[in-house]
């Protein structure tokens, strides 16, 4: 290994926060990170960290170089995608993150097809519903339900993504169909929950066009949206629910929308992020590939839900 690569193994150990996270994200054992470090600082001559046996800070040479390991980085980066950019056909690694249920439902199937067109292109795909940090983490895109909050980032919306409010028959057999908001409110509702998420209220429009939020009966939570509809299904909970998630429920009768005169406004959208704007042409055309099979401006998930365009008074986007 040279020193360059030895400096971005370094860049990685300090944007990950220890030897172990940055030795998993390259597969490899800790002690080969911590002895490429070690043959780093006898190769500059100057100590890089200063370590002890749970942690490690950066000594005012180690500063210097990280910064110019990032510069090197971005360098190198833009080298290799240059010359990607010469190739006729595409080829090399496609590095892919997204949550799980997009990328069964609606990434991996583009991936299928793209790979039978370019045989030469390799992917990895991460499925981890937790936001990754690309550039640290090394990939090359990646595609995201919500607003983006990495500004250094290139955010493209892929789709808009419609709310539903959705109980089983047998669930209103149990409760009786919702008049409102208020009698909705009173019902056991299943909600999703997670580290960086949580959503426990319903936000609405009301008839003065004012913006209102209503707390709702949570009876179980989970960090999976699938699981939630599982649940849902069950007819012990009703739930609200971004339109991606669902499939052939709705046409199957196994689910029903409760107050389609509410207006909802619209979840998130699906956004794919990339780090640079020129990017490799392999990455380009597999993004192309995605927003063609999610399809706009009606994105794919709502032919699965009859009459949208009546439900829940929503502007499209």
């Amino acid at each position: 290994m040279d020193t360059s690569s030895r400096l971005i193994m370094l860049l990685e150990v300090v944007e990950q926060g220890s030897f172990s996270k940055a030795a998993a994200m390259r597969n490899i054992d800790r002690s080969v990170i911590s002895k490429q470090i070690s043959k780093l600082e006898e190769d500059l001559g100057v100590r890089l960290l200063n370590r002890t046996t749970r942690s490690f800070s950066l000594t005012a040479a180690g500063a210097e170089m990280v910064k110019n390991a990032k510069e090197l980085r971005m360098l190198l980066s833009e080298t290799v995608r240059l010359a990607e950019n010469y190739h006729q056909e595409p080829r090399g690694l496609l590095r892919i993150a997204t949550s799980h249920t997009l990328g069964r439902r609606y990434i991996q199937p583009v991936i299928n097809q793209f790979q039978k067109q370019f045989p030469q292109v390799n992917v990895h795909l991460q499925l981890d519903d937790r936001p990754v940090d690309l550039i640290s983490e090394g990939y090359d895109l990646a595609f995201r339900i919500g607003e983006p909050r990495d500004s250094s980032l290139i955010a493209r919306k892929i789709a808009r993504n419609r709310m539903l409010l959705l109980a089983s028959p047998e669930f209103i057999e149990t409760y009786g169909m919702p008049q409102s908001m208020d009698e909705l409110a009173q019902l056991p509702a299943a909600t999703y929950s997670s580290s960086h998420k949580r959503l426990d209220s319903i936000t609405y429009i009301n008839d003065q066009g004012e913006q209102c939020e209503q707390v709702i009966n949570s009876v179980y939570t989970s960090n999976d949206g699938e699981v939630i509809l599982d649940k849902v299904l069950s007819g012990t909970a009703y739930c609200i629910t971004p339109a991606f998630l669902i499939e052939d429920e709705i046409t199957q009768g196994l689910l029903t929308p409760l107050l389609p005169q509410i207006n909802l406004p619209d979840y998130s959208a699906m956004y794919a992020l990339y780090p640079h704007r020129d990017l490799p042409v392999r990455t380009r055309l597999l993004l192309e590939a995605v927003r063609e099979y999610i399809g706009e401006p009606e994105p794919r998930w709502e032919r699965n839900i009859p009459n949208l365009a009546e439900l829940y008074r929503t502007q499209n986007s």
